[in-house]
């Protein structure tokens, strides 16, 4: 998690503006930071600045191993998450099979903190935005790009959806169903209404 982001400047500029001391932090090694990732000082130990930690931070995080810090990584899992967030990988953080979920479940491992829950599944959907607006197109881009072309699911729309009359409700099929309330099943479009209502009709108020 410590080197999964890119630098924001160049990586050339980085290594000329923290130069390393035997290598850069990577998931293999054990290279210690360069030291003005945190500190002005010369020699180890030293005492960390907070001035040029957010220095690091915001121009080239990767080379000082301070990823997990950057606000795209530096936000909290879901409780109860459909796969293991720990495990994930890059190719997973690439994968459009994977992007979507890992969005709403696991958005720190993939430094997805910043997307409110959504993303393009594919990766190049802002080279041409036309699409969004193009007649052919519109299935491709309600689910490959909705975060380019601002068709990600309403948590308003979907609880109008599951909103009704009923004053009473079948029980729920599952235990966890308050856990799963509070992390956004009821109102998450991944789950199909008929899904919601066949584990927790009686905690998503589903008729």
């Amino acid at each position: 998690m410590a080197v999964a982001c890119d630098n924001i400047l160049s990586d050339s500029a980085c290594k000329v503006l923290y130069p390393d001391r035997g290598g850069y932090p990577d998931a293999d090694s054990l290279h210690d930071r360069p030291l003005q990732c945190y500190t002005t000082a010369t020699v180890t130990p030293a005492a960390i600045v907070d001035d040029m930690k957010k220095a690091a931070i915001a121009s080239c995080p990767k080379n000082c191993g301070l990823c997990c810090q950057t606000p795209a990584y530096n936000c909290s899992n879901v409780a109860y998450p459909r796969l293991n967030c720990a495990t994930i990988t890059k190719a997973q953080c690439d994968s459009v099979a994977w992007r979507t979920i890992i969005a709403q479940d696991c958005p720190a491992s993939c430094g997805f903190c910043n997307q409110g829950g959504c993303v393009d599944a594919i990766l190049d959907c802002a080279n041409d935005i036309s699409i969004c607006n193009t007649v052919g197109m519109q299935d491709f881009v309600n689910t490959y790009c909705q975060k380019t072309c601002n068709r990600c699911p309403s948590t308003t729309t979907i609880r109008s959806i599951v909103a009704s009359a009923c004053t009473s409700y079948n029980a729920d099929s599952s235990t966890l169903c308050a856990a799963w309330a509070l992390n956004g099943f009821c109102t998450n479009a991944f789950y199909t209404l008929a899904q919601r209502k066949a584990y927790c009709a009686r905690t998503c108020r589903i008729c």
